[in-house]
């Protein structure tokens, strides 16, 4: 039902984690909607962050503290002042509620522990458009999550990359 659902994002600040954030706004979010900004670090210089938030993750940083370099900063990501922009002006004029959330580990393993962790309804990430060669050899996280996702996953494509 909307205004009340929990829709997660895939964002590691590429084009395609973008363009897979602006679709998650134009066509899932509504009113009171929780949007919720996964970003997965694959490691951390601060061991003693890692020991202790390895299993669930970050506590959730709202959009207000997600604004402030030096708050982020503490947590070895930086700014994205596109990303910002965007999450502003959907907050504002979709009234959605934005938050933020860090994993620490494979990516594979952490957007699904990410869904069942925040319950959510769905989950939006892009697609790097590996070949199937690289695919193949580098495993793809793509196919994984929606393998053994515990809710529906969209994967937005970028047009450019993904033409014949």
């Amino acid at each position: 039902m909307p205004g009340d659902r929990k829709i997660g994002v895939a964002m590691d600040f590429s084009k395609s984690s973008k363009l897979a954030l602006q679709w998650a706004i134009d066509n899932l979010a509504d009113k009171g909607d929780f949007l919720y900004i996964i970003h997965i670090k694959s490691e951390s210089a601060d061991e003693s962050r890692d020991f202790l938030w390895t299993t669930h993750g970050s506590p959730l940083i709202p959009l207000t503290e997600f604004r402030e370099p030096e708050i982020m900063k503490k947590y070895g990501v930086q700014t994205d002042i596109e990303v910002l922009d965007t999450l502003d002006t959907a907050s504002r004029q979709k009234e959605i509620k934005v938050v933020t959330k860090l994993y620490w580990g494979d990516a594979r393993e952490k957007l699904c522990e990410a869904i069942e962790d925040l319950k959510l309804d769905s989950l939006v990430m892009g697609s790097r458009g590996l070949s199937t060669i690289k695919r193949i050899l580098l495993g793809s996280v793509t196919n994984y999550v929606i393998s053994n996702a515990a809710c529906p996953v969209t994967i937005v494509k970028d047009p450019i990359s993904h033409k014949h």
